[in-house]
């Protein structure tokens, strides 16, 4: 009995220090996103971005912490105060959760899971979506009726893409025959003298088109942005949101960006797997690239129209998501039968 209660205090105690650990190692990935989506934004349009506080800009984060964390933090009069402050901390709580179940190759046969479950994509779709619900009841219980509009264009964004987002994925699973992400990072194909781990975009490029699309528009990112929409809606459902509530609200969004490409790399490259790269430093690479991509687009295009995203979401590639499925089926069945 003694040794049961030891085996169990030292697995708690393992967890406990894998999540501080995995928070430390996100909330300071999440300020050094912010701080390359500002150089490379500022590259983009030939200007110099942050480049005065500490080397290459690297503290204006820190400073822009700390200001936010001094600056006057309000509840609207007429706000349901506890719906109004609950919104914030479902949205950061979300952004979290989703890592529990994301391993990550440290080194060679050394890898970091907190939970290793053979649904390990399902449970961060589900976690995942609480997002919405942070983005509503944000708006509602403001008081405002521009936040109010911001919540309800997000309901209607993520139920239109969060479909063809889970059915990019499928062809994938059906091909490694798993949806534990251990497994899909791990995937090795036997194909006459080659025998070793390929990257699954090469098999599934399609998938990742549609994937990388709808993953940006449930980020709720440009030019899907609009439950902001600043020349439309003031903010959107933000617009009645300062201080420590605005930054959990901000902290979100650069969480949920990092999962998404964190996600696309175990996906569609291999995870950790890159030639004599040692895995910590591939892994970290294509998140990285990954993460470039999402402020190239945001530095490229324009904000899409409502009427466009919804057009885009359900008539496009919902449609190319189903017909994915169908021709990886069909490929499958073709090619074991």
């Amino acid at each position: 009995m003694n040794d049961l209660y030891n085996n169990q205090v030292g697995h708690w105690v393992i967890v406990v220090i894998a999540i501080t650990a995995l928070l430390l190692v996100v909330l300071t990935a999440t300020a050094y996103t912010v701080w390359l989506e500002r150089v490379a934004l500022g590259r983009i349009q030939r200007r110099p971005g942050p480049n005065r506080v500490g080397p290459f800009g690297l503290m204006q984060l820190a400073a822009d912490g700390v200001k936010l964390a001094f600056k006057e933090s309000f509840i609207p009069a007429d706000a349901d105060k506890l719906l109004y402050l609950l919104a914030p901390t479902i949205a950061v709580g979300s952004a979290f959760l989703a890592w529990a179940v994301i391993p990550i190759g440290l080194w060679y046969n050394v890898q970091y899971w907190i939970a290793d479950i053979n649904i390990g994509v399902l449970l961060i779709f589900a976690v995942s979506s609480l997002n919405v619900y942070a983005i509503v009841v944000g708006g509602y219980s403001s008081n405002n009726k521009y936040s109010m509009l911001g919540g309800i264009r997000s309901a209607a964004q993520l139920i239109s893409y969060e479909m063809a987002l889970g059915l990019s994925l499928v062809p994938t699973f059906m091909i490694v025959g798993s949806l534990r992400l251990r497994d899909i990072a791990e995937y090795t194909v036997h194909w006459g003298w080659y025998n070793g781990a390929i990257p699954l975009i090469i098999l599934t490029p399609l998938g990742f088109v549609i994937y990388l699309i709808a993953a940006v528009a449930e980020t709720n990112r440009a030019p899907f942005d609009l439950p902001e929409a600043e020349q439309e809606l003031i903010g959107g459902f933000l617009t009645e949101y300062s201080g420590l509530k605005f930054v959990m609200y901000y902290l979100a969004e650069y969480i949920n960006m990092i999962t998404v490409s964190a996600l696309a790399a175990l996906l569609f490259f291999g995870g950790w797997n890159l030639w004599i790269i040692p895995p910590v430093f591939a892994f970290l690479i294509k998140v990285i690239l990954l993460l470039f991509l999402y402020i190239w687009l945001r530095g490229t295009f324009p904000r899409l129209r409502y009427d466009m995203l919804m057009r885009l979401g359900w008539k496009v590639l919902l449609p190319l998501a189903i017909a994915n499925v169908v021709v990886t089926g069909v490929i499958l069945v073709a090619t074991q039968g």
